[in-house]
């Protein structure tokens, strides 16, 4: 009995393979771009945690100098002397790897930097350990030994073979080990031109880049619920078509439970074939986007991010399960129909497809009481994950009244037609909607998602432009390494009679939050093209002063600080707050003060940044290299900086464009898919008219323009849904990420341009059926009349 109901079942999918491969290639597809995105996701989490293991970053205090990057060895050994148990670090760059030495005897870092080289290996004075991406662009400065447990874009060795590499005699930074040999109290003195640096000072690449992944997990979720969606709607209409076999099994005594059964494995069977599929199509997609997302982590927050992609458990194993649960859960609701569905009953035509009004009262109520926990999340979520699950209401409790809408709107333009055939159209759309319900969804979850997401993009774009003409208005820009370039450097320009804007920066701590302190020269730049979110109206005349300071916005909404509250940094009098600034694409909290006032709190800290204003930037150029020994790469004039800014930003939304790409790709085959399986289903439905004297034209026409006309009703309510979600995305979920809000724009003729392609999508999508109507033989049609129905 078991082997008759397996090939009872199967034999449907061998009569309507069209239906097969929609099943197959929706949950493919959902899976696919989930898997993706779980799989950068877990390369770039892997690299930081290759990264921390191997450098200890964030997890030991340092000794570093006050000025430079240089300790000098005597200073090292003078230091071991006194008691103080320090382990030397020399940092350098080779051919664009960061290569860091270290003392295998006395680093904490030995036993993880050099974990799969063994004793043999860590007695290696001569070699650099890399793993294998790393080690290729190593190849001829010396012998590399390839350690997969090395992160990428790094290099360890030890750190006299790093010295002679780097040609330097100097050391980068002391490591202080955790267990020393003295009390606190007892401890001695540091050198006057080193400073202790506190562990929990260095920032955690794994913190700083969460919201950014979480972003791209609630995108790689909303791709996979839309790609369900045809799973879901593919099952439904499955069942529908097998109503009469159901009912014939059931009459031939097959027990319910066993049908059930056999159901349940062979539907699970085919997931499990579609979800492998879409783990293969994952990992395709992920290879594709992983630069991109590489360039970005680098760009903005100066992660290095492997270019190579590992098989891991944590995303195929995720992708498989989701897909196995989104199939049972779509599964779950038609078993339960079964179940409860008397013997006969589903001899009725469409006993599935058509929505009760009860389902559609309870869908409605659901979706109101969604869209409900949507406005008060709106006024109370505090968190990012409340964030999230704002948008979660939002999009589903739109997508649960899309069917009300729609149906209601049908109704109202039946009643607004007189011709006979258009009141026909307009109702026969209306009994249309159950078989397309999900589709319509997906489409409403994808133009709303590309209409939100870009114009969150766009006014970032828009924004981060004018931040950088606000940041960048000196026309060039020098760095300097000694002091002795720093002096000479100001002398030249105020001879010159040029506005200089010299910075000097130093790491800090403000509201017990690390923060970067800047000391500014205020003058006529600053006063003219900083642009505040907020000021007291003399901001910039009692900052001058060393009355007040200017916060970021990171730093006033982390710690609960506005215009008036004061602030404190590294432990110095507090000072209020005179002016929040926006800052845009900086994960860190900044703190600017008048440089006289920095100097008398960091008095051997000298500018090292200098901004400079003139009329011929190429022409300062050349005497500043000629005059005062600068090379041409010590100078960046605006427009390089502006672009290389730019460039990190459109690199940073290219994976949303891409996703939003695939997105309205896998509705727009939501609905080619659904109108495939509903077409053998509407002949029964479209007899009745061809034999009133419509053409089989005219009916494909109609069928074209029906799918059409419901894009069209779907782009209308995207369109608010879509503003909708942009303005969560730049006013709730960008200031609990990244600590910034957003102005939000509007781009008319870019919304009228998705709507082309979301009604030309749905156009593409439909003529395949319609054709297919058009040529529907006379006699099928005919044949209708010949069965009692």
């Amino acid at each position: 009995m078991i082997r008759a109901c397996f090939a009872a079942l199967l034999s449907h999918w061998r009569r309507n393979p069209v239906q097969l491969f929609a099943f197959l290639a929706g949950l493919a597809l959902a899976t696919g771009l989930w898997s993706g995105v779980q799989a950068i996701n877990s390369e770039a989490r892997a690299s930081y945690d290759a990264a921390a293991n191997t450098l200890g970053e964030g997890q030991y205090d340092q000794l570093v100098p006050r000025r430079g990057d240089a300790i000098a060895v005597d200073t090292y050994v003078a230091l071991r002397r006194a008691g103080w148990l320090v382990s030397p670090v020399v940092e350098t760059t080779l051919n664009g790897v960061r290569v860091i030495g270290i003392d295998p005897l006395t680093s904490p870092l030995a036993a993880t930097a050099f974990a799969q080289a063994g004793a043999g290996g860590m007695g290696r004075l001569d070699a650099l350990f890399a793993n294998a991406e790393t080690a290729a662009g190593l190849s001829g400065l010396a012998d590399v030994v390839v350690d997969p447990s090395i992160g990428p874009g790094l290099a360890m060795g030890d750190v006299g073979l790093v010295l002679r590499l780097a040609e330097r005699d100097t050391l980068t930074r002391l490591m202080v080990l955790p267990d020393q040999p003295f009390a606190q109290a007892d401890r001695p003195a540091l050198p006057p031109e080193l400073k202790r640096q506190a562990s929990q000072q260095t920032a955690d690449i794994a913190q700083l880049t969460d919201s950014f992944h979480l972003n791209l997990t609630a995108f790689g979720l909303l791709s996979f619920a839309v790609g369900l969606f045809i799973v879901h709607s593919t099952i439904g209409l499955a069942f529908e078509q097998r109503r009469g076999m159901i009912r014939t099994l059931r009459s031939l005594g097959v027990p319910m439970r066993l049908l059930v059964t056999v159901i349940c494995v062979e539907m699970m069977t085919l997931a499990a074939l579609g979800a492998v599929v879409g783990i293969v199509l994952g990992y395709v997609i992920a290879a594709l986007l992983l630069p991109d997302v590489a360039a970005t982590l680098k760009g903005l927050y100066g992660a290095d991010v492997s270019g190579t992609l590992a098989v891991r458990p944590e995303w195929w194993l995720t992708g498989f399960l989701l897909a196995m649960f989104g199939t049972a859960a779509a599964l779950a609701s038609r078993l339960w129909d079964i179940a409860r569905m008397p013997l006969l009953a589903s001899a009725r035509p469409r006993a599935w497809v058509m929505a009760s009004g009860v389902r559609l009262r309870a869908q409605t109520g659901a979706a109101l009481g969604l869209l409900g926990a949507a406005g008060l999340l709106a006024l109370l979520a505090d968190g990012l994950l409340a964030a999230f699950a704002l948008l979660a209401c939002l999009l589903i409790g739109a997508a649960l009244a899309l069917p009300a809408v729609a149906g209601w709107m049908m109704g109202r333009f039946e009643r607004m037609t007189t011709a006979p055939v258009w009141r026909w159209f307009w109702a026969d759309t209306r009994q249309q909607l159950p078989g397309l319900s999900l589709a319509l969804m997906a489409l409403l979850l994808a133009v709303s998602a590309n209409i939100g997401v870009s114009t969150m993009v766009s006014s970032f774009r828009l924004t981060f432009v004018g931040f950088l003409d606000q940041r960048l208005a000196p026309e060039l820009f020098v760095r300097v390494e000694t002091e002795a370039q720093s002096t000479a450097l100001m002398a030249y320009l105020e001879d010159r009679d040029l506005e200089t804007l010299p910075l000097l920066s130093v790491p800090g701590v403000a509201a017990g939050l690390p923060v970067r302190l800047f000391g500014i020269r205020v003058g006529p730049t600053y006063r003219d093209d900083w642009v505040f979110l907020d000021a007291s109206p003399d901001a910039w005349d009692r900052v001058e002063r060393g009355e007040a300071a200017v916060i970021n916005e990171q730093l006033a909404r982390r710690s609960d600080l506005w215009i008036g509250d004061e602030v404190t940094v590294d432990g110095a009098d507090p000072l209020p707050i005179a002016g929040i600034v926006g800052d845009y694409g900086n994960p860190q909290g900044q703190v600017v003060i008048a440089a006289d006032m920095f100097g008398t709190l960091h008095p051997d800290v000298f500018p090292t940044q200098f901004g400079i204003r003139t009329d011929n930037a190429s022409a300062l150029r050349t005497d500043l290299v000629r005059a005062l020994d600068l090379t041409d790469s010590d100078i960046t004039d605006q427009a390089a900086i502006k672009a290389v800014s730019l460039d990190v930003f459109e690199r940073t939304f290219t994976v949303t464009a891409a996703l939003n790409v695939l997105t309205l790709g896998v509705a727009g085959f939501a609905i080619l898919m659904s109108l495939l399986t509903l077409a053998d289903l509407r002949v029964p439905q479209l007899a009745p008219v061809w034999a009133l004297g419509l053409t089989r034209a005219r009916l494909g026409q109609l069928e074209l323009l029906r799918a059409v006309a419901l894009s069209a009703l779907v782009f209308v309510c995207a369109l608010p849904l879509g503003l909708a979600l942009a303005w969560v995305l730049l006013s709730v979920v960008n200031v609990e990420a990244f600590g910034w809000r957003l102005p939000m724009f509007l781009f008319p003729v870019d919304y009228a341009r998705l709507g082309a392609y979301a009604l030309a999508a749905a156009g593409l999508a439909a003529a395949w059926p319609a054709r297919r109507l058009m040529r529907v033989p006379p006699a099928v049609l005919l044949k209708v009349f010949a069965n009692e129905r």
